[in-house]
């Protein structure tokens, strides 16, 4: 592994924001690290950059201990939710700054600015001010102004979260293919599982300053491993008890004391075998959304396919959809 992050603990006075964590990242690699405000999230990746001093544990790269290693001596590039862009600067200037720094000639700087701009998706942008541009090209110019001088590893802060959700969605995937055709290795800090799971191949999930669950991103979202994480996932609720095993039992599945339940698990259906009263229908451009009350299950999310005719009140037949459900080893979070 090109980065390893072993029993890293940073203290602030008293408090503990990043607890015993270890870490691993391959070469090519995108490790999304998940968790709530406040989590240790930033603090992690600060340290990494050498922003933070560590009260325990290493940060090594290619088995090089990087400590008293300056942020500027890593290798390492930053890029932030807002950019950080300079309003004064054209967009190749703001992708070209790193380079003139360096002294690399004028006529590699141009090239290598030309190459980043078309790798981004801002070929012919190059004369346009920051503030000419949308929040959506300006992280690609902040993107292609952190690839510029080819860092040996690239760390993301909530790099979209400004971002509306509709352009979020759209530039994460576009992210995702620039890094991988980059070959560049990234670590991401982030809040939203859907920016993590659309940029990241794996997975940490941190709360309370420790890792409680890392690996691949199917893995992690198959089995979490406690309520806690199931729900920060994204997953919409948890039964438990009768009801589980009446829900496992329903789609096949040995029963458990504990499952994790997505919006769109239960699907109406006429040959289903559960019946179910709808309380609410609500119609998306993919889908009617309902809420029913289902037998043995009680009141949960369910779902319709998009010109169905169901209406408050209506009797329906519902079967699990077993790929929207996970089975929890540990009812509670530690």
């Amino acid at each position: 592994m090109v980065l390893a992050i072993s029993d890293v603990t940073v203290r602030y006075g008293d408090t503990l924001a990043v607890d015993d964590v270890s870490l691993d990242l391959a070469t090519g690699q995108v490790l999304a690290v998940l968790g709530p405000s406040g989590c240790g999230k930033s603090t992690l990746l600060r340290a990494v950059a050498g922003l933070e001093p560590l009260s325990a544990g290493t940060i090594a790269w290619d088995g090089a201990d990087l400590a008293g290693v300056p942020t500027h001596k890593r290798g390492f590039a930053l890029m932030f939710q807002d950019g950080q862009l300079f309003a004064h600067l054209t967009v190749a200037r703001n992708v070209a700054y790193a380079l003139r720094l360096r002294r690399t000639p004028s006529a590699q700087v141009t090239s290598r600015v030309r190459e980043l701009l078309d790798l981004v998706g801002l070929s012919g942008y190059d004369d346009r001010l920051p503030g000419t541009l949308s929040g959506g090209e300006r992280q690609r110019v902040a993107l292609a102004r952190a690839l510029a001088v080819e860092p040996r590893l690239i760390l993301l802060d909530e790099p979209l979260s400004a971002l509306d959700a509709t352009l979020r969605e759209r530039l994460a995937t576009d992210l995702r293919s620039i890094l991988h055709a980059a070959g560049t290795t990234a670590l991401l800090v982030t809040h939203d599982h859907e920016e993590a799971f659309a940029l990241a191949d794996r997975l940490a999930v941190m709360r309370a300053g420790r890792v409680v669950q890392d690996g691949a991103i199917d893995e992690v979202w198959r089995e979490p491993v406690d309520e806690a994480t199931a729900l920060f996932l994204g997953y919409a609720s948890v039964v438990r008890g009768d009801a589980a095993r009446v829900l496992l039992g329903a789609g096949g599945l040995p029963p458990a004391p504990a499952v994790a339940v997505r919006r769109s698990a239960l699907v109406v259906d006429g040959s289903g075998p559960l019946g179910a009263r709808v309380e609410s229908a609500r119609v998306t451009p993919e889908q009617v959304r309902l809420v029913v009350d289902a037998d043995g299950l009680g009141r949960l999310d369910a779902v319709a396919p998009l010109g169905s005719r169901v209406s408050p009140g209506d009797e329906v037949a519902v079967r699990v959809d077993v790929t929207r459900v996970a089975v929890l080893p540990i009812v509670a979070a530690p």
